[in-house]
C-alpha cells in the first residue's frame, strides 16, 4: 500500500530505472524538422547544427524524401594539447537518418538544398504531370 510519503517510482526496480536513463543518454536524437506546403511545393527544415555541408545527403523517389548526415566527433585530445578534453559532453555524434513521404507526388528534378547557419531547407516542388491509365474491360 502507497502512503503520502511514497513517491510512486519506489514500487519500480532501481535497476530497470538505471538501465532506461542508460538508454535514454545513449539514444540516437534525429534533428528537429518542419514540414510545409505551399499549391506548388512542400518545404522541409531540419535543425543540423555542427553538420559539415559535404557531410548531409538527399535522395527523393516519387513521393518521398530521405535525408542523412553525420555529425564527427572532434579529435581526442592528446597529451600537452591546448584544448582540454570535456568534463561534460551532451553533443551527439554519429549518422542518422530521416524520411519524409508526401500525399502527392513530387518533382525529383526540381529539388533545391540550402544550409546555412546549421538550418538544411528542403525545397521539393510538387509534380505536375498525373498519369490516368484507362483500362478496357473485356467482356
Amino acid at each position: 500500500m502507497l502512503t503520502l510519503r511514497q513517491s510512486p517510482f519506489d514500487l519500480f526496480d532501481k535497476d530497470l530505472f538505471k538501465q532506461l536513463e542508460q538508454q535514454l543518454h545513449t539514444a540516437e536524437r534525429v534533428p528537429a524538422a518542419e514540414v510545409r506546403e505551399t499549391e506548388s511545393a512542400y518545404s522541409i527544415s531540419l535543425e543540423l547544427p555542427g553538420v559539415s555541408r559535404e557531410s548531409i545527403d538527399v535522395k527523393a523517389t516519387d513521393r518521398s524524401l530521405v535525408i542523412s548526415a553525420e555529425r564527427l566527433a572532434p579529435e581526442t585530445p592528446t597529451e600537452g594539447s591546448e584544448v582540454p578534453a570535456p568534463l561534460l559532453s551532451e553533443f551527439r555524434y554519429g549518422t542518422w537518418s530521416r524520411s519524409f513521404r508526401f500525399p502527392s507526388g513530387i518533382d525529383r528534378e526540381g529539388l533545391e538544398a540550402h544550409y546555412r547557419d546549421g538550418l538544411l531547407t528542403v525545397t521539393a516542388p510538387k509534380a505536375q504531370t498525373m498519369t490516368t491509365v484507362s483500362v478496357k474491360v473485356e467482356g
